[in-house]
């Protein structure tokens, strides 16, 4: 558990969205805000929206997918500010609306170079930073209620799968942490009103270069009336306070996960079922010698 006030706090994806309403909030209750963006003006824009909350802020130009442009942030970070003690890994790019078979490496890059290595970046650049300065400290990674179930309405396989990849990486951090006083929590909402859709027009040359996806647009309809950032933000502030793992902002999402717990189970009754008429499982062959 850990109070934001007077804390460094490190935010990526700060420029809009719902990196913008965890620097809002964090600024807020105290914090002296970093907003790390890959796009300049936005960022300074950002940045002078958070100042408006009181405390110091920074605004450095980032590219999470880079751990070069992560490990200058964190040494721009020490020489300016000193410790770091809050990292919200929060940056994110869509990849919605195409089948499987024909996503292309190029799009397979970015999505996989943002969303998951933007984490994996993150871990290691201030992981090692944390323990070595010893001060209470918390860890947030942005994944997504589609990083607990993968919608079947929506053709959303490639980024599904690199939020689950950020659930996992998540609770394994969490598991590797324990013995430390570094907390860790895993955003997962569900709509929120961002321009998350767009987030193709500020793909990095070397993933690719800005392009348009028109396949992404039709979301931005679905979560134009989605949960404001800036209560997404409230909920991140108040999981670092108390500790909480997972973030969890929409409640009407119980059900889908529900759903999907209730699926996996029943793959143990249908194993069960298997194992006991092959005789593979110890226990189904003991409960079919004993019937």
């Amino acid at each position: 558990m850990l109070d934001p006030s007077g804390k460094a706090a490190f935010v990526t994806g700060a420029a809009s969205g719902i990196g913008l309403g965890i620097a809002c909030r964090l600024a807020e209750a105290g914090a002296r805000v970093v907003l790390a963006d890959i796009r300049a003006e936005p960022l300074e824009a950002a940045r002078a929206e958070v100042a408006k909350f009181g405390g110091e802020t920074l605004a450095i130009i980032t590219d999470v997918s880079d751990q070069a442009s992560v490990d200058a942030a964190a040494d721009q970070i020490e020489r300016e500010w000193g410790d770091v003690q809050i990292v919200c890994n929060n940056a994110g790019v869509a990849m919605h609306g195409e089948p499987l078979e024909k996503v292309q490496d190029p799009d397979w890059n970015w999505v996989i170079g943002v969303n998951v290595y933007g984490i994996i970046h993150g871990i290691r650049t201030f992981v090692p930073r944390l323990r070595a300065h010893g001060k209470a400290s918390h860890i947030v990674n942005t994944a997504s209620i589609g990083g607990l179930q993968v919608n079947p309405t929506f053709l959303t396989g490639p980024y599904s799968m690199t939020k689950f990849a950020v659930v996992a990486l998540s609770e394994a951090l969490e598991n590797e942490l324990k013995e430390t006083d570094i907390g860790v929590s895993v955003l997962c909402p569900m709509s929120v009103a961002t321009d998350i859709h767009l987030s193709e027009r500020s793909r990095p040359d070397r993933l690719g270069g800005p392009t348009e996806r028109p396949e992404n647009h039709f979301m931005g309809d679905l979560i134009k009336q989605g949960l404001s950032p800036d209560f997404v933000g409230q909920y991140v502030v108040e999981a670092i306070r108390s500790g909480q793992f997972f973030i969890l902002t929409h409640p009407e999402t119980r059900e889908w996960i529900e759903r999907r717990h209730s699926r996996i189970l029943q793959g143990y009754d249908w194993a069960d079922g298997i194992g006991a008429k092959i005789g593979a499982w110890p226990v189904a062959a003991a409960k079919k010698e004993r019937a």
